[in-house]
């Protein structure tokens, strides 16, 4: 088991995301709201 996680992989591929899913997220935390109660935390979704 140590030996499969100790080695690097031998090809990396090269992650290239869509124009249209970082627009998403970063539209998504614009809209997000985290409220913070006593020791609570509520999470809202402003439209």
């Amino acid at each position: 088991m140590a030996k499969l996680y100790s080695e690097c992989p031998q090809k990396k591929e090269n992650l290239n995301p869509k124009e249209e899913t970082i627009d998403f997220l970063l539209n998504y935390s614009k809209a997000l709201s985290v409220i913070h109660c006593n020791n609570l935390k509520f999470e809202a979704l402003q439209n």
